[in-house]
């Protein structure tokens, strides 16, 4: 089902607010001495597009081809998000620099999983009217071009009233749909767009009708497609699916939720893997299963999260086989399934023989370091010349089932050799974590990650010690 997705590359632009998402990684373990609050000790920090941003990221993942038009400041962070847009490979059809404005930066502030403050730094006034005729002269000229028109208003001033009703108008005459993610008290600037994406709270602010059941939902849904002529209202109800209502009444799409670990931006992966599927096959409710599961997989990640065509398979398959070993991969499928994703790769090895506490939170904290974990597991044979003749209690193949179930786990692949060097030469990881009993020590493959960090075991888990209470019991 997923893999009809992937027969051609959509052509999509996307007109929006453009900002920057700004991240401060790192743990609170200290109550700073001048005043009640935690102190955050940053281990990273980075940039990264968002708001129309980070569908322009989720567009590019799934494969699409990605236009925009956007109005952002003619500060520091204007120049970094113009720098970004040429690296992603987004075609700039208008981004314009207006001195009078501040380009949109918010810091999200995280330890471990957990977002724990916002900082923002925007201006929220309405771009200017020749601003506005920039755009729409450039959208007439070039959305014939184009698949899909994709208007990603955050609000912040791009997606005037004026410029979204003429949007629509021009895509209208043209026969390309519009696909909004709305925002704001009154949606009448959307009229007459194919579909609107707001989630079930915007739905009762811009309806004025609590949603509060099933009846209150349909009264919400209908009131919008009927009031703003839409081809298609969606209103995404978080762990409940989605609803979409159309000329034949309302239909839902259940979901099978993940463990969440943050909800930022996975209304820009609804929204863009709608889209990106639309285009494919015109099937509204095949397009929104595609979107349901690429939000199950992006909410399971921290951060604005992107996800991938084999990402979105790979979830689909897990819900309806439930296997944790179709991510045991041997090297070559490794490196095969590797080639094909985009993505920040993290890797670690063990023996994990007997799984505890300890481990799980190592894992959790590994993958938190990237978008993606793999997991060289020492086999029997190298468990025995590490730990003695005695050991490992469980074999390679039950360890590797075990660790595959865990969410935080991504790949499971088993080398043989006393270090994993050759594997993480096949690998290549951004990310190279080891436990913090290696603090001071060489770190096998620290030549080849990009980054190498430690982790701090949790104090009194260990295998050894599970063995040593079972013994004396």
């Amino acid at each position: 089902m997923i893999e009809q997705f992937s027969k051609k590359t959509p052509r999509i632009l996307v007109v929006g607010d453009l900002m920057i998402d700004h991240y401060l990684w790192g743990k609170c373990e200290r109550i700073s001495p001048e005043a009640p609050v935690q102190v955050l000790d940053v281990a990273r920090e980075e940039n990264l597009l968002g708001g129309a941003g980070n569908v322009l990221n989720n567009l590019l993942s799934l494969g699409a081809t990605v236009g925009v038009c956007s109005v952002i400041g003619d500060d520091e962070g204007a120049l970094w998000i113009d720098k970004r847009l040429d690296e992603r490979g987004v075609i700039k059809e208008a981004l314009l620099k207006d001195k009078g404005r501040k380009t949109t930066k918010k810091s999200r502030i995280i330890a471990l999983h957990q977002q724990i403050i916002r900082v923002d730094k925007e201006n929220r006034e309405d771009i200017s009217a020749s601003s506005q005729e920039a755009i729409v002269k450039s959208v007439k000229a070039i959305l014939g071009e184009y698949d899909l028109l994709l208007l990603s208003d955050y609000k912040k001033g791009v997606l005037t009233d004026t410029l979204t009703k003429e949007l629509i108008m021009i895509a209208s005459t043209k026969d390309i749909p519009v696909f909004a993610d709305p925002k704001g008290d009154d949606y009448s600037k959307y009229k007459g767009a194919t579909l609107i994406t707001p989630n079930k709270k915007e739905a009762s602010i811009a309806t004025h009708i609590e949603i509060n059941s099933e009846n209150d939902l349909i009264m919400a849904g209908e009131k919008l497609h009927n009031d703003l002529d839409l081809t298609y209202a969606f209103i995404t109800l978080s762990e409940e699916g989605m609803a979409i209502f159309s000329k034949e009444g309302m239909t839902k799409i259940p979901t099978v939720a993940r463990e969440v670990f943050d909800v930022t931006g996975a209304g820009d992966t609804v929204i863009a893997s709608l889209a990106f599927a639309y285009v494919q096959e015109s099937d509204i409710k095949a397009a929104a299963h595609f979107a349901n599961a690429a939000a199950a997989v992006a909410v399971g990640k921290v951060g604005s999260a992107t996800v991938t065509v084999e990402e979105i398979s790979a979830y689909h398959d897990s819900l309806s086989s439930k296997k944790a070993h179709k991510k045991i991969l041997s090297w070559q499928e490794l490196e095969e399934a590797l080639s094909k994703l985009d993505k920040k790769i993290v890797f670690t090895n063990g023996c994990f023989d007997i799984l505890h506490a300890g481990h799980v939170k190592y894992l959790e904290e590994a993958k938190s370091f990237g978008d993606l974990l793999v997991l060289g597991l020492n086999s029997d044979a190298s468990v025995k010349r590490l730990k003695g003749e005695s050991r490992p209690i469980n074999s390679q193949d039950d360890r590797a089932v075990v660790l595959a179930g865990l969410e935080s786990v991504d790949f499971v692949v088993v080398f043989d050799e006393d270090t994993p060097y050759a594997l993480i030469k096949l690998v290549k990881p951004d990310v190279l974590v080891k436990g913090g009993d290696y603090e001071g020590k060489e770190v096998v493959g620290s030549d080849i990650a990009k980054e190498t960090r430690l982790v701090q075991f949790v104090e009194g888990k260990s295998t050894t010690k599970i063995i040593e209470r079972a013994r004396l019991s």
